[in-house]
């Protein structure tokens, strides 16, 4: 390295410079590119941890091949993790519907407890129009999540309700109010209530609470 830096350094140096200029002609020097170029990766410095961690292992009494062997494993699940990570991120940890998608008529990947939470939080603020919508998406994602009814692009939300009478017939009416409810405020243009919000949300409640007829459902998907 001293040879380097008396060969690259300019001829025009002071032969015996005092310590100040001397640190500042070494710190010029060393910020021209064939230094810069020569410093290490962040891809290096995480590889030469790795190698430094991997070294530090001791596999008990093992030597030879079986040695090498869980080496080898435990290399590729770390790198493999730091892979994931740069290439996926950070993992989400709010949790998505198993069954998101569309959901009349809006793309949506909330799960029925997210939508719920969205309904009460627009109800806490007087807007009980959006309360009423996600009341009743949050009670067709829930019925879709328990695989007893599903929804598709083309599903209403008389088509659903309709369709969840079957397995819940003591909730029929309900399900018919509230779905002319969700049909006012979200295609009529009709502001929401507060006693609608009410109504839609405690039947939320009963359909999270109550068991299904079976021997009264046929679960398919509407296609229409």
């Amino acid at each position: 390295m001293r040879l380097v830096l008396l060969t690259l350094l300019p001829v025009d140096v002071p032969v015996d410079p005092d310590a100040p200029e001397a640190v500042r002609l070494l710190v010029n020097e060393l910020a021209k590119p064939p230094y810069q170029a020569a410093k290490p990766t962040l891809f290096d410095i995480v590889a030469k941890a790795i190698q430094d961690w991997l070294s530090s292992l001791r596999l008990g009494d093992a030597e030879g091949p079986p040695a090498l062997g869980i080496g080898v494993i435990i290399t590729l699940v770390v790198v493999g993790i730091i892979v994931a990570f740069l290439i996926f991120g950070v993992p989400r940890l709010n949790r998505r519907s198993a069954v998101a998608g569309a959901l009349f008529g809006e793309d949506d990947d909330r799960s029925a407890s997210q939508i719920r939470q969205d309904g009460e939080a627009a109800a806490a603020r007087g807007d009980y129009s959006t309360a009423v919508a996600e009341l009743f998406r949050a009670i067709a994602r829930g019925l879709a999540e328990r695989t007893i009814i599903t929804t598709s692009p083309g599903t209403t939300a008389r088509d659903f309700a309709v369709r969840a009478s079957a397995p819940f017939p003591g909730l029929a009416e309900q399900l018919r109010v509230s779905a002319t409810a969700f049909d006012e405020v979200r295609y009529l243009g009709r502001e929401g209530t507060q006693q609608q919000f009410r109504q839609v949300a405690a039947l939320e409640r009963d359909l999270r609470a109550a068991r299904p007829e079976l021997d009264n459902t046929v679960l398919d998907t509407v296609t229409r």
